[in-house]
């Protein structure tokens, strides 16, 4: 085994980073909370199971409805950005016309608006409309407190607060992973369509194991 990584590797450790970093913060956790697996701690001090309102205008709950037992994608976006998000936004479209049919059936995309305040479920609505979102891809809005909580929790946040405050200028991430199998990475939104599929699929391995072995039979 060489000591090379691959570049889709290294986004994925990079991407779990903030995740790795919460669950060691403490040295010496209490026994209690030492004997909770980790797939429960990432979902305690990640995903918060706030509600969630989506384009259909249908409530949700963001972990036991969006992210429980999901292959997912999830970035952060708002229908007036006229910075990264159109860039993002059509990047991401591309990857769905990648994904095909499983986009909707095993693996959901989820794009969270930062302005909840002025994107209701109305204007969500029209956006996916214009810009042509398929089945699978949820828009979602919510309690402005809530939404900041998903924010901080899912990482999606710049070091200087002072840039994190201007949601004009919020990261253009992309993050995806498998919650049953607790493997989490992320990505630049504008990473080449192709790498992020591949980077999404590599995450999914008992898919790819049954791939492999259909095309073997």
């Amino acid at each position: 085994m060489t000591g090379s990584v691959s570049r889709r590797q290294l986004a994925v450790m990079l991407g779990l980073a903030p995740l790795a970093g919460a669950l060691g913060a403490a040295a010496t956790p209490p026994r209690k909370w030492a004997e909770i697996s980790p797939r429960d701690r990432i979902r305690d001090r990640h995903f918060p199971n706030v509600e969630l309102v989506t384009q259909l205008g249908e409530k949700v709950r963001f972990y036991d409805d969006l992210i429980k037992d999901k292959l997912v994608v999830i970035n952060f976006m708002y229908a007036t950005c006229e910075g990264v998000c159109p860039k993002v936004m059509h990047n991401l479209g591309r990857v769905q016309k990648l994904l095909g049919d499983r986009v909707g059936r095993d693996i959901f995309l989820y794009s969270i608006t930062l302005k909840p305040q002025l994107d209701t479920p109305e204007v969500l609505a029209t956006y996916a409309e214009m810009h042509g979102l398929g089945p699978g891809w949820l828009l979602l809005t919510g309690a402005p407190g809530d939404v900041e909580l998903l924010r901080r929790r899912l990482g999606f946040v710049d070091p200087d607060p002072e840039v994190d405050r201007d949601t004009s200028n919020h990261i253009g991430n992309v993050r995806y992973g498998n919650e049953p199998l607790t493997r989490w990475g992320s990505c630049p939104g504008m990473s080449d369509p192709q790498w992020i599929v591949e980077s999404i699929l590599w995450l999914d391995w008992p898919q790819q194991e049954r791939d492999e072995k259909g095309a073997r039979s």
